[in-house]
């Protein structure tokens, strides 16, 4: 298993979202975007589903400090549709079946599938990372001041 810092590449992936596109990170690359890229257990589980609204609840923030918000979980696309729809999540939702995307960023866990949030920055690097099973909301503030500080870095 893989055990990204910050400061190293943030592995490309390629995931299939909600509406069966395709997403890579190399799309957000090239549009020089950084990206919070959060993986969690479970939809409509009660922490995740709070972790969900929560960043839903901020998003408007990240999108004007330039940066977009993207889930992970081993979810499929019914499953995402039901939960972005109940829950009026305004980003998209990737499916991780197979756990592919979560083996590439070290993403584990003992019971459940683990929760973990990458910064990337507009080149592809990581510049921040946030690891907790049990706590839903904490990393998100954090996550939004590491978007914010790179904003300011341009």
């Amino acid at each position: 298993m893989t055990k990204l810092k910050v400061g190293n590449i943030a592995p490309d992936f390629e995931a299939k979202n909600y509406l069966g596109q395709t997403v890579t990170l190399k799309e957000f690359k090239e549009k020089s975007q950084p990206i919070v890229l959060y993986f969690y257990p479970k939809d409509n589980s009660p922490v995740c589903t709070k972790e969900s609204c929560e960043f839903r609840d901020k998003y408007q923030k990240f999108i004007e400090a330039g940066a977009e918000v993207i889930g992970v979980s081993s979810d499929g696309e019914d499953s995402h549709k039901s939960f972005v729809s109940k829950y009026s999540l305004p980003f998209t939702l990737l499916t991780d079946k197979h756990s592919k995307l979560a083996k590439l960023y070290g993403v584990n866990g003992i019971l459940l599938p683990g929760r973990k949030t990458f910064i990337i920055d507009k080149y592809g690097i990581i510049a921040g990372i946030h690891d907790g099973l049990l706590s839903s909301t904490s990393h998100i503030d954090e996550s939004l001041k590491i978007i914010e500080k790179l904003k300011s870095q341009i």
